[in-house]
């Protein structure tokens, strides 16, 4: 069985150039969360979601994964 992914912070992060730690630190949050977070195993409350849109400079919708089939 395949893990569903539900969010990009994992690209989000390399495309900015920050890493799992950075996030962690600004967060003030455990580096381990947010590594839950990039392997989804775990999913950040939308609270968090917001803070890390506004950490990363991009909008919170684009660090949600797109569920529209192209086609």
């Amino acid at each position: 069985m395949s893990k569903t992914i539900y969010n990009r912070i994992k690209s989000v992060l390399a495309e900015k150039g920050k890493t799992n730690k950075d996030l962690a630190d600004a967060l003030e949050i455990a580096p381990e969360t947010v590594s839950s977070w990039c392997t989804n195993s775990a999913q950040p409350s939308i609270k968090k979601l917001f803070r890390i849109a506004a950490y990363l400079d991009t909008q919170a919708g684009d660090l949600l994964v797109s569920i529209k089939k192209e086609g």
